[in-house]
Formats: structure tokens, sequence, C-alpha cells
């Protein structure tokens, strides 16, 4: 009997010990996670401090970036929209939600914040929305993004507004359901 209660207690410690390193280990981000969040903390940085040649490092010469409004630009567009006078970057947080890394190809996912100055001193804006941008290493060894897309995300106050001002719709789909070759509806 006295043999049992240590067997016991090694078995629980045998069932514990790897769900205890299990969730050590699902607080860490995976390695392209992490190594990609650096990144984009360079380029909140680059964007924060309106450094040009931090910039220009990060954005490809071949760089395409599609804002949340459509516009399309280039490296040096993005890069003469950080010294516009009344429109000015004054902060952007983005945070890496999934990274692949292929080779030399990284898609990176992620949500952002991005905050600039209006035309008067005391008006700041807002924007909250995802990303998504293609990061291709350069000879160097170091990524470069090629291809930036944002989308806004609207607040629960919009969403609301948004649906108490839409009218009522109704589908005018005809029912029953109807599944070609399985089911005809009623004839």
């Amino acid at each position: 009997m006295p043999l049992s209660v240590p067997r016991s207690l090694v078995a629980a410690c045998l069932v514990l010990f790897p769900l205890s390193s299990l969730n050590a280990q699902s607080a860490d981000p995976p390695p392209e996670v992490a190594q990609m969040q650096q990144v984009e903390d360079s380029w909140d940085t680059a964007v924060g401090k309106h450094d040009q040649f931090a910039l220009e490092n990060l954005l490809s010469r071949d760089f395409v970036g599609i804002s949340a409004e459509g516009n399309v630009t280039t490296r040096n567009q993005q890069i003469s929209h950080l010294f516009v006078a009344g429109a000015e970057p004054v902060s952007l947080k983005q945070k890496v939600v999934g990274a692949r890394v292929l080779g030399d190809i990284a898609v990176v996912n992620g949500t952002y914040v991005q905050e600039w100055q209006g035309a008067s001193d005391q008006q700041k804006f807002e924007e909250k929305g995802v990303f998504t941008h293609v990061f291709r290493k350069n000879s160097m060894g170091n990524w470069q993004c090629i291809n930036s897309q944002r989308t806004v995300v609207a607040t629960v106050e919009e969403r609301k507004k948004k649906a108490a001002a839409a009218p009522a719709s109704k589908s005018n789909a005809a029912l029953p359901f109807h599944i070609p070759l399985i089911y005809k509806g009623p004839q």
C-alpha cells in the first residue's frame, strides 16, 4: 500500500506537468510572430519619430500601399506623408496577430491604431483597423514591406448608428430552399 501513494503522485505529476508547460508555451508567441512584431514595431517608431531614413529601410523601392480609403501609394508618397503640414501622423501601433514566413517572403496580418494631427493643433483623429503586410528579405537579410493593405474596422457605436439608420429589409428569396439536383422544391 505505501508504494501506491508515490505511484499515484508520480502519475499525477506526469499528467499535470505537460499541461503546465503547455500553458507556459501558449503565452509566448510563435517565433515568426515575434520576429515580425519587431519589424512592425520599428515601423511604428519610424512613423512616430517622422524618421525618413528608417522608413526608407522598411519599405521596398517597389512598395505599394493601399490605404483604408482605397488610395494607392508608393514608398516615396508614404514617406512624404510624414511631413504634410496639418495631417502629420502622431503615432502608429501595430499588433501582429499572425505571420507566415515562406522562405524570403512573409505575410503578416494584424490590427492597428493610427493617430494623426488634424488641421488645428487641438484636433486629433484616430483610426482603428486591420492590416495585411507582405514582406520580402532584401540582399542584406532585412525585411522590407512590398505591399500593405489596411481596412478600417467600425466601432460598436458606428455600427449601431448605421443599423438604426438603415431601413429594415426582408429577403425576397423563394421558399422553400432549392438545392439543385437534390431537391427541386414544391412543384
